[in-house]
């Protein structure tokens, strides 16, 4: 697998990266273990909530071996107005190796990567534009469930317009020959989707994808007066995964979400736990595909004991 210092989107892995990455996991999930060359620490910067994301990464870590750093934004100095370059400084200053960052600025890290940092920075999702380690959890998932992903018919629902996961994943996918189709409300559905992809209405992507990809309505980057006029219940009957759509997917298709999931909203609450459901699974490849993205990371800080990311 080739290395790298910084993991910050998508755009950077090829093919060969996405597999070898899904290997690496594979093997992981598998019982792999790594031994760290000396004591390694990591610190995760969440500037925005989450809880998905957030315990998987110090999961990841902390079955990796790695010391974590507790951080809290409220209690930093960020709150005294410190950058975020320079907190990035201060603790690589006392022995931080990894920083795991979310931020709700697109593009938050361009900075800090041309800033040279000795540490590895891994992107956590950053305001609307990338989510890398979602996407490739979710291509591992999808790999286990098909073994390939050429033609695949892949539907990605809901709220696309303020998305990570969704442009994370369509880059990835239509990379990987998938065929990516678009669904929600048309007026999220932009030109930057469009060049991925075409939007089919709900009752027609239900019978023809292979995998239904829900989104959910992003309300904290609404205004105001769209939340306002946000009716639940109404989106779920235009756009939702309702039990009726979902009984005339094919057979073997499947359903996945980012989560957190609004039940009743972007899905009916009966399909989370479905058998045709792998929201779970999917947070469960999150914990293996994040310890194959730190291992990486580590390789090239030369912080493991030998080469150790083949699967």
């Amino acid at each position: 697998m080739k290395t790298s210092q910084n993991l910050v989107s998508v755009e950077q892995f090829s093919n060969e990266d996405v597999m070898a990455y899904l290997k690496l996991a594979q093997a992981f999930k598998n019982g792999k273990t790594i031994e760290l060359a000396r004591p390694t620490f990591a610190m995760n910067l969440f500037f925005e909530n989450s809880t998905r994301t957030h315990t998987s990464f110090e999961m990841a870590e902390r079955r990796l071996g790695i010391q974590v750093i507790p951080f809290d934004p409220k209690t930093s100095s960020v709150t005294k107005g410190e950058s975020l370059l320079d907190t990035l400084k201060t603790i690589q200053a006392i022995g931080v190796n990894l920083a795991v960052i979310r931020h709700p600025r697109d593009r938050y890290y361009q900075p800090l990567l041309d800033a040279g940092l000795s540490l590895s920075l891994i992107n956590a999702g950053d305001g609307s534009g990338q989510h890398p380690s979602q996407s490739l959890l979710d291509m591992l998932t999808i790999f286990e469930e098909f073994g390939h992903f050429d033609g695949l018919k892949i539907a990605i629902v809901g709220d696309l317009a303020h998305s990570r996961v969704a442009r994370s994943n369509m880059e990835l996918l239509t990379q990987l020959g998938a065929k990516v189709y678009f669904g929600g409300p048309r007026e999220w559905y932009g030109a930057d989707f469009a060049q991925y992809g075409e939007y089919q209405e709900m009752d027609q992507l239900v019978t023809e994808m292979d995998v239904m990809m829900l989104l959910r309505v992003q309300h904290e980057r609404l205004t105001q007066g769209n939340n306002q006029a946000f009716d639940a219940s109404a989106y779920h009957q235009a756009y939702g995964l309702t039990n009726e759509r979902a009984a005339r997917m094919p057979q073997h298709a499947i359903i996945m979400h980012p989560a957190p999931v609004n039940r009743g909203v972007e899905l009916a609450s009966d399909l989370v736990e479905a058998p045709q459901s792998r929201i779970f699974q999917q947070m469960t490849n999150g914990v293996y595909i994040r310890m194959a993205m730190i291992a990486t990371v580590l390789a090239h800080q030369g912080l493991l004991s030998a080469t150790q990311v083949e699967a």
